[in-house]
């Protein structure tokens, strides 16, 4: 082994989990969230990809049954040739990266050239897909061990390493990963050397994720009931009486999103708690955020925006970003909030309303219909002729205020304190559709224009085929503009009514 020179970069080897973007550690979020350099492949969740800095260079490497682009051996020469340049370089791997993940040899690779590197372990689809599935690998009185094995060795062996004549006897649980393709020479193997062949078979495609598949039977039968229900690549065998279990031990029937793979299209900072919530409930969730928030920087612009401020009586947020954005203006020009204290507060929603409270404005009035036309309602009704409105907004706001109030003598100043921009997205659309979309969600109009106006007729016929879910009636007429047909409006037209929305259609089916 070659003398280890620190600063030619390092090398992550982080397991990233077999498919549920949660079952990452916290030490491989912080190697992603510090690389230069990122090589993933397609059994990692592409949403670990947003903990990336700004910046960050990412490599495709992903390899499919008989389909493999990169060649292990260029990924071994990319992650030393990345890391000799002076990158931090982290290779996410599906699973764990010594779990028949390669991850040794690209380790040996490195060590060989005398590389720094840090083993991250993940956990292995060999326990955890099973877990999902409702099955313990081990149980008392039942299995006392569990076994991992290949099912897919390596062809240019000689021989084969795996010994059936062994795994038949053994009293443990059988673990076969990457063998669906085996799973008929698997079966007949363990008949052969003498396992029952009323051994209890489970079989699981995608485990962890939305698209999770489950055939459950025994050795003689599981084939059959594959072959019935089209389960493919990439899955696991599970073998052993522990597989009776799952019908007993399926936890996540309690999770009513636990099938649905949702596009969530907002900007990635407003998609957290959205994101968060709907996995809560089981749902696989895909960022794809079309829109990017941009707040106004520039201290002499904002100067002058605050300075009219003193005019009004009434100050108005139509979102949570005017908000942020509002606030972040008042201490770039050093403005002090005790200057707000004989201005009334009104608001559009919850959501905004707690953006407000969280910076510690407690007394805000909003209208009983989230739209602006609500808030339109409620301001009338509110303000006096010849007061002055200020409104806080984004450069995509609608003039409806400027066009409603004045007509009751009521002055309107509308100031943009952020910019609604088209989002550079990563990831490929065409490959996240083809892993199915069954519902996109859009939170507002700008949402909807910057998402379609780049797509190509093929992917739009995709987003045809999933369900549409609209935050209200405004940004549901603009996806009808586009062609699309809106299957649900949120009542009320709030994060949580869109939630709930989806909960209840999930329930219904």
């Amino acid at each position: 082994m070659h003398q280890t020179d620190y600063k030619r970069g390092k090398v992550y080897l982080v397991g990233a989990g077999p498919g549920d973007e949660e079952l990452i550690t916290l030490k491989g979020v912080r190697a992603i969230e510090e690389a230069d350099v990122i090589l993933y492949d397609r059994l990692s969740s592409p949403g670990l990809l947003r903990y990336q800095k700004p910046g960050a260079e990412l490599i495709d490497v992903g390899k499919k049954p008989n389909h493999h682009p990169v060649t292990q051996e260029e990924i071994n020469q990319m992650l030393i040739d990345k890391a000799i340049q002076g990158n931090i370089v982290t290779r996410i791997k599906g699973g764990d990266p010594f779990v028949f993940g390669r991850g040794g040899e690209e380790a040996l690779s490195l060590e060989k050239e005398g590389i720094f590197y840090e083993v991250v372990p993940g956990i292995t689809s060999a326990i955890a897909v099973p877990a999902y599935a409702g099955i313990p690998v081990t149980q008392r009185n039942i299995s006392t061990s569990f076994h991992v094995i290949t099912g897919h060795e390596n062809p240019e062996k000689e021989e084969a390493m795996v010994d059936y004549r062994v795994l038949a006897k053994l009293q443990g649980t059988l673990v076969f990963l990457m063998g669906i393709k085996a799973l008929p020479q698997i079966t007949e193997k363990l008949m052969e050397e003498g396992m029952d062949p009323k051994t209890k078979v489970a079989v699981i495609h995608r485990g962890t994720t939305a698209k999770e598949k489950k055939a459950l039977g025994t050795l003689e039968t599981i084939g059959k009931e594959v072959e019935r229900m089209k389960i493919t690549s990439p899955g696991i065998i599970v073998v052993g009486e522990v597989a009776g279990f799952s019908d007993q031990m399926d936890w996540r029937r309690f999770m009513p999103l636990k099938n649905k793979r949702i596009l969530v299209t907002r900007s990635r900072r407003q998609a957290s708690n959205l994101r968060k919530e709907l996995m809560a409930l089981g749902a696989e969730v895909v960022e794809y955020p079309s829109i990017e928030i941009v707040e106004e920087k520039d201290p002499d612009k904002l100067s002058l925006h605050i300075q009219e401020l003193s005019t009004a009586d009434c100050l108005f947020f139509s979102s949570p970003n005017g908000v942020e954005a509002f606030f972040e203006a008042l201490k770039i020009i050093k403005k002090d909030l005790r200057s707000l204290r004989d201005i009334k507060i009104t608001a559009i929603g919850e959501s905004t309303q707690k953006a407000l409270e969280n910076r510690g404005i407690i007394d805000v009035e909003i209208p009983e219909n989230y739209t602006l036309e609500g808030a339109a309602e409620m301001l009338l009704a509110k303000l006096q002729s010849e007061e002055t409105l200020y409104h806080v907004r984004g450069s995509l706001g609608r003039d409806l205020l400027k066009k409603l109030l004045p007509e009751k003598g009521i002055q309107v100043i509308e100031k943009d304190f952020y910019r609604t921009e088209r989002a550079d997205s990563n990831g490929e659309l065409e490959e996240i559709f083809a892993g199915g979309i069954d519902n996109i969600i859009f939170t507002s109009s700008s949402t909807v224009q910057f998402f379609l106006e780049s797509l190509s007729d093929e992917v739009i016929d995709k987003v045809k085929k999933s369900r549409i879910f609209s935050i209200g009636p405004v940004t549901a007429a603009t996806a009808e503009s586009f062609g699309l047909t809106v299957d649900t409006v949120a009542s009320p037209h709030t994060i949580k009514g869109l939630v709930d929305a989806m909960v209840d259609e999930a329930k219904e089916k």
